[in-house]
């Protein structure tokens, strides 16, 4: 059995802007979860072509021993809290499958996103069977509703109800913007629709941790997002090259932070 959740994420930004930022925020959010001999290693960012589907094809491991729950940490082995995380890029659709070498087939985590020019009107966006896509739940994920946000993960600096673009003049966000912004015919608008296929086939144990799992991948697409507006004047001046060259620069950097000092952003006390 699997878990199967649509998360929308609605945002006043352009399915192009969209890349650029999204790759930007992966960057800088990357930084803030490594250090002390965790967070995200990248082994490979490249170019690839399969299919007649062509983008960038990237494969990172976690190294998360403090960040995943405590009953997992209480039989899970030393060691086996590594996960890898391969991606293929081909946008504005992007398929990301996370990993565990030692559950092997019995855990899986499969992210497919397709991003639309749209307020999240789109049914059925991927595609799936009918009986398949009756049982889905569909999440909708406001960037500007504190209620959505944890106390632990508030920031100021990081809420799209406060935040006003110098840039582009956008924001800050009211409390009914997604329906004004549907509203409009013209500006920038799009939503990520994120399908999430949750696996965990462990005995005692898969009912507790699906839903934990698809509690995290929601708290991660509303904080990740949230950041990623209120970082709008860092980025939306950028170009894919000016992207490329950060990421060269950022895997490096991990290399660093990983090996030494604490981590920059989440502890273990957050979980």
């Amino acid at each position: 059995m699997v878990l199967i959740k649509e998360y929308r994420v609605v945002l006043p930004i352009t399915v192009e802007e969209y890349q650029v930022g999204q790759l930007y925020s992966v960057a800088e959010a990357s930084k803030n979860e490594t250090g002390g001999g965790e967070g995200i290693e990248v082994l490979k960012n490249e170019p690839y072509e399969k299919d007649g589907e062509k983008g960038q094809y990237t494969h990172k491991i976690y190294h998360l021993k403090s960040r995943v729950p405590g009953f997992v940490k209480l039989v899970a082995p030393e060691g086996s809290l590594v996960f890898h995380e391969k991606a293929w890029n081909a946008y504005p659709y992007c398929r990301t499958i996370v990993t565990n070498e030692y559950m092997k087939d019995n855990f899986e985590i499969k992210i497919e996103t397709w991003h639309k020019p749209d307020t999240g009107s789109h049914e059925n966006v991927h595609g799936l069977d009918k009986n398949t896509w009756k049982g889905i739940q569909v999440v909708n994920i406001d960037i500007a509703d504190r209620r959505q946000v944890e106390d632990k993960d508030y920031k100021p600096d990081e809420d799209p109800a406060i935040f006003k673009s110098v840039k582009t003049g956008r924001g800050p966000l009211g409390p009914n913007w997604k329906k004004e912004l549907a509203t409009k015919t013209d500006g920038p608008k799009m939503c990520a629709y994120k399908l999430v296929t949750v696996k965990f086939k462990w005995w005692g144990l898969q009912s507790k941790v699906e839903p934990f799992i698809h509690k995290q991948e929601k708290r991660i697409f509303t904080n990740f997002h949230r950041q990623l507006f209120c970082w709008l004047d860092r980025w939306v001046e950028l170009t894919m090259d000016d992207i490329r060259r950060m990421e060269d620069e950022t895997q490096k950097e991990l290399d660093e932070l990983r090996k030494r000092g604490s981590v920059r952003g989440t502890s273990a006390a957050d979980n």
